[in-house]
């Protein structure tokens, strides 16, 4: 399966004429982002620490709403020799959050021709339910290969045994939920994880790394070939954490680490010249770090037809 310059069926229903799946070639390494929709949040999960006024300005200058927005959900696909890798899940059905625009996941898999049953192994960036909900969904796990491995940092498989949600600021019924999913997946996962410490090579050119901060074991996926590099950064960046890094998501399990991992990890890609994707940035989410002053500047790529 090659999934760069690739055709599709034309399988999308008139809802879905919104665009959903990007290819790109990092080296030999063919990537696909896959988007598993939106997320209508309220704006104050953006900066639950920063002054009201400051927000609501910053939420002007981007011509966003003050009350709430849809945050994007990305999963990514990468081939890499004989491996075909997913890198998150998405939320699959809604946990009774009213969120009927994300957990579109696998039927967008399947409109781009990906067999799920071609999955060899899935790396999980952490245990939130929006990444891991639709290995959940009826009928799914019956369609995965028994062998799949599931990639996932040893601290955050221990973390969701007990979750403290003491740092986050969660609108209601979200801890529950965000609770009961991860309980619920390593019931029914626990023996396909294969847990690491600090770092591990999935395939060749795709190493996952563990940052902790928005949780224990949040991890980011560095896809490297050919002098090319792009990482997938999962929650670790958010739209607004160019201009504010310091402004604390209210997901966050550990806010005042993940602005630190959050800071860290733009200063290095924008050192690199390499590519971020990150699951709460607009789709496609392809794009360049560029320093500014004491910030930093998101720098999307030019679509590639």
């Amino acid at each position: 399966m090659n999934l760069h310059n690739t055709s599709y069926p034309a399988t999308s229903k008139p809802e879905e004429l919104v665009p959903s799946r990007y290819a790109l070639k990092v080296g030999e390494i063919d990537v696909l982002v896959v988007s598993d929709g939106v997320l209508p949040l309220p704006t104050t999960m953006l900066a639950h620490n920063a002054d009201p006024a400051v927000r609501a300005t910053w939420l002007h200058d981007m011509f966003l709403p003050q009350d709430a927005f849809d945050w994007a959900l990305n999963a990514v696909v990468v081939r890499s020799g004989d491996k075909t890798i997913l890198i998150d899940a998405g939320l699959g059905s809604d946990p009774d959050l009213h969120l009927p625009r994300a957990g579109q996941l696998i039927k967008r898999l399947e409109a781009a021709g990906i067999d799920l049953s071609s999955v060899t192994d899935l790396v999980l960036t952490h245990l939130h339910m929006d990444h891991i909900g639709g290995l959940l969904v009826d009928g799914v796990k019956q369609r995965l290969r028994k062998d799949l491995r599931i990639h996932v940092a040893a601290a955050e498989v221990k973390f969701w045994e007990a979750p403290d949600f003491s740092h986050t600021a969660m609108p209601p019924g979200f801890p529950d939920a965000l609770r009961a999913t991860a309980k619920r997946f390593v019931k029914e996962y626990g023996s396909q994880l294969r847990q690491f410490d600090e770092q591990h090579e999935v395939a060749p050119g795709v190493v996952v790394r563990r940052t902790g901060g928005h949780t224990p074991g949040h991890s980011v996926v560095r896809v490297a070939s050919g002098g090319d590099g792009l990482t997938f950064a999962g929650d670790a960046v958010f739209a607004v954490g160019f201009d504010q890094p310091d402004w604390h998501n209210g997901f966050e399990h550990d806010p005042e680490e993940a602005a630190r991992v959050r800071v860290g990890l733009l200063r290095e890609i924008a050192a690199s010249g390499e590519m971020l994707v990150a699951t709460h940035m607009p789709f496609p989410s392809v794009g360049h770090v560029a320093v500014a002053g004491d910030a930093f500047r998101w720098v999307p790529v030019f679509w590639d037809y």
